[in-house]
C-alpha cells in the first residue's frame, strides 16, 4: 500500500479491494453453476436411439417373457426342491420306525404279526414312490430353469447383437455432444474475457474500480480454471491459444503503456521546474520519495546526502529553504515542518 495516501484512505483502499474479491467471489460461483449446468442443454444419447424401434421392442419383449419364465421356474424349482426334502424326511423317519418294528419282532417271532410286517413294507413303499416323484418333479422343474435361463441369453446375445454397432454412433453422438457442450462454455467464457479486456482498458482506474477488478479477476478464474475439468482431449489447445492471444495482447499493451510512459518522462523532463511540479500528484511525490526515488524521472537519489537539493538526473528541486525560518525543507511539502509556514506549491492531491 502506499505510503503517501493518508491512514483513512489507506483502509478505504484496503476495503475497497476486499470488495473487489468478494464481487469476484460470487461471480466465479454463479459462473461456475452455469459452466455446469450447460451440460444439461441436451440429454446424452443412449444406445437404444441408434437401434431399430420395431426390432428394440421385439428384443425388450422377449427379455420380459424369458425374465417372467426365469422367475416362475425358480419359484417351482424351490417349491419342488423343498417338496423332495419333505418326502426324503418322511421316508427316514418311516425307514427308521419300521426297522424298530422289525427289530422287535424278530425277537418275539410271533406269526400274528406277518400281517403288519406286509402293511409297513407296503405303507414304505409308498413314501419311496412318492419321494422318487418328488425328485421327478424337481428335475422337471430343473429343466425348466434352464430353458428359461437359455432363453433369456439368447434374448441378451440377440441385444447384444443389435447394440453391437450402435455402440459406436453413440459414442460418436457423445464425442459431438461433448463438442458442442465445450462450444457453449467457450462462447460463454469468450466474451466474459473481451468484457474484462474492455474493463481492463477503459474502467480499472475509474470511481467503480473494484466492480471492474472483481469482474477481471472473475473471467480469468472462469476461462482458466472452471472450463478446464470440461475440456475434450484435444480441448487444451484452446486453452493454450487463447491464453497466448490474452498474453500476446496485454503484453503488447503493457509495451505501448511503457513507450508512451516514456514518453511523456521525456516530454515532462524537458518542461522547466514549475510546470513539472504541477503534473505531479502530492502523495505519488511522497510515495517515491518514501522509496529513495525522484518524483519526477524515478531513479534513485540519495535523499540522506545533505548537499543533495536537485534530481541529478533530471534536476527538478527535492530541497528548498522555508521563506519563514529558513529551515532545510522538502520542496514538495505543502508546509513548513518548522515553522508551519504554508509553501507556495501547486501539487494536486
Amino acid at each position: 500500500m502506499s505510503k503517501g495516501l493518508r491512514l483513512t484512505e489507506k483502509w478505504l483502499h484496503r476495503g475497497l479491494w476486499l470488495v473487489a474479491l468478494v464481487f469476484a467471489s460470487f461471480l466465479i460461483g454463479l459462473g461456475g453453476k452455469l459452466v455446469e449446468n450447460l451440460a444439461d442443454v441436451e440429454e446424452p444419447p443412449t444406445v437404444e436411439k441408434f437401434i431399430e424401434p420395431a426390432q428394440l421392442a421385439a428384443v425388450h419383449a422377449e427379455e420380459g417373457e424369458a425374465e417372467k419364465l426365469q422367475t416362475l421356474a425358480r419359484e417351482r424349482h424351490d417349491q419342488a426342491v423343498e417338496k423332495h426334502g419333505v418326502a426324503q424326511s418322511n421316508t427316514r423317519s418311516a425307514r427308521a420306525t419300521f426297522d424298530d418294528w422289525l427289530a422287535t419282532r424278530s425277537v418275539t417271532a410271533r406269526p400274528d404279526q406277518d400281517h403288519e410286517l406286509i402293511s409297513r413294507t407296503k405303507s414304505i413303499e409308498a413314501l419311496e414312490a412318492e419321494e422318487r416323484r418328488a425328485l421327478a418333479r424337481v428335475e422337471a422343474q430343473r429343466q425348466a430353469l434352464l430353458d428359461a435361463t437359455q432363453q433369456a441369453g439368447r434374448a441378451t446375445r440377440r441385444r447384444a447383437g443389435l447394440e453391437l454397432p450402435a455402440l459406436g454412433k453413440r459414442d460418436a453422438a457423445i464425442e459431438a455432444l461433448t463438442l458442442r457442450i465445450f462450444a457453449y462454455r467457450l462462447a460463454l467464457t469468450l466474451p466474459l474475457l473481451a468484457a474484462a479486456g474492455w474493463l481492463f482498458k477503459h474502467k480499472r482506474k475509474g470511481n467503480s474500480w473494484p466492480f471492474a477488478w472483481g469482474f477481471i479477476i472473475f473471467a480469468l478464474f472462469v476461462f482458466f480454471f472452471e472450463l478446464v475439468p470440461y475440456l475434450p482431449s484435444y480441448g487444451g489447445y484452446v486453452r493454450y491459444l487463447v491464453g497466448i492471444v490474452v498474453t500476446v495482447v496485454v503484453g503488447r499493451y503493457a509495451i505501448a503503456s511503457l513507450q508512451r510512459y516514456l514518453a511523456r518522462q521525456k516530454e515532462a523532463e524537458a518542461l522547466p521546474d514549475v510546470q513539472r511540479r504541477q503534473t505531479l500528484r502530492y502523495d505519488m511525490v511522497l510515495t517515491r520519495l518514501s522509496k529513495g526515488v525522484c518524483p519526477g524521472c524515478e531513479r534513485h537519489v540519495d535523499l540522506k546526502d545533505a548537499s543533495t537539493d536537485f534530481c541529478p538526473h533530471c534536476g527538478i528541486g527535492l530541497f528548498n529553504r522555508c521563506g519563514g525560518c529558513s529551515t532545510r525543507k522538502n520542496a514538495f511539502g505543502r508546509f513548513c515542518f518548522a515553522c508551519g509556514t504554508a509553501a507556495n506549491t501547486s501539487l494536486a492531491d
